[in-house]
């Protein structure tokens, strides 16, 4: 059965549930075809593929805090399970109490990204998962020092050689990158209310969160949030009050960067809040209407606010079962 089809079918049954005059079955299929249910796993790279041992390596790597140089910091750190795989703060936290410039992106669904971090400066999940190692203000190690690090462990040579069979010494900066990033790639959240919606289950979203569904088509914000992960990966001009943060002109240095940043996934979004680069807005209503404003030149009445927050909330999927490991 082709997208297009299916889309029709379950809107016709749509209006068999909510009665006919919700809308007509064309009308609910025109908007449905705007959206994209979630794959249970993001393109994988030729170069690292997924194995049951890489997998099992890169999550005892993201929830070691041996690779800092407090000795208490991982990447679980700002991106915990409990909160939404980020931190729930305005802005993360690293060495030494050092509070950085922008908020924690969530890692869910990162796989699903074309670009990594606020400002894009690194094309995969292979190039992200070094950078916090690496920086100052975050986990502050040397790359060299982490895999020393790694190399007193025994069960980290049994891991890295199960993980990298082919490599005679697998301990290294490469393989601590691919096993990272093979780990992050499972952290998806299919099965929404909107993923369960466009497959078929007519009633997995309330009457609400479809009128939000058509005003998120109507006013605009599908342009930029669309596709499976609902962002276009794209970079957009954003300026907040009182925010001297540059953006992707620091990574380019090209004038038409100044103030732009990677369109941010809206799945998940109800749970990974506070909202936008520097994490200075702490709640969707008052997030979509600042969208509405910078974005699309509107105002959005409280109605419609209700109803695109509604929809926001259908975008939240299932959480990956991550058992913590129990490291060395």
């Amino acid at each position: 059965m082709t997208p297009t089809i299916l889309p029709r079918l379950c809107a016709t049954a749509l209006v068999l549930v909510m009665g006919a005059g919700a809308a007509s079955s064309d009308s609910i299929a025109e908007y449905m075809d705007f959206f994209e249910p979630l794959p249970h796993l993001p393109p994988i790279p030729a170069d690292n593929s997924m194995t049951p041992e890489k997998i099992e390596l890169g999550k005892m790597l993201f929830f070691e805090p041996r690779i800092s140089a407090s000795g208490v910091i991982s990447c679980a750190t700002c991106h915990n399970p409990a909160l939404g795989w980020a931190d729930r703060i305005p802005r993360a936290v690293g060495h030494g109490g050092q509070v950085g410039e922008r908020n924690t992106p969530t890692v869910l669904n990162s796989g699903f990204l074309e670009s990594q971090f606020w400002d894009g400066r690194e094309p995969d999940l292979e190039g992200q998962a070094l950078g916090p190692i690496q920086a100052d203000i975050e986990m502050a190690m040397t790359l060299a020092e982490a895999i020393e690090r790694l190399k007193e462990f025994e069960i980290y040579h049994e891991h890295f050689g199960a993980a990298f069979p082919d490599d005679p010494d697998p301990i290294n900066q490469q393989n601590v990158a691919h096993a990272i990033a093979t780990f992050e790639r499972t952290l998806n959240t299919p099965n929404s209310p909107l993923d369960r919606f466009l497959r078929g289950d007519v009633q997995a979203m309330t009457e609400s969160q479809v009128e939000g569904m058509k005003l998120f088509v109507d006013a605009g914000c599908v342009a930029c949030h669309n596709g499976p992960a609902l962002t276009d990966s794209n970079f957009h001009r954003f300026e907040l009050p009182g925010s001297t943060d540059e953006g992707r002109f620091l990574v380019t240095d090209d004038e038409a960067d100044m103030f732009a940043f990677r369109t941010p996934t809206l799945r998940n979004v109800a749970v990974t809040y506070p909202y936008f680069n520097n994490g200075s807005v702490d709640n969707l209503h008052d997030a979509v209407q600042l969208m509405g404003q910078q974005m699309l030149g509107q105002d959005f009445t409280d109605d419609e606010l209700d109803k695109l927050v509604d929809f926001m909330h259908a975008l939240t999927g299932e959480m990956p079962r991550v058992e913590i490991p129990a490291l060395p």
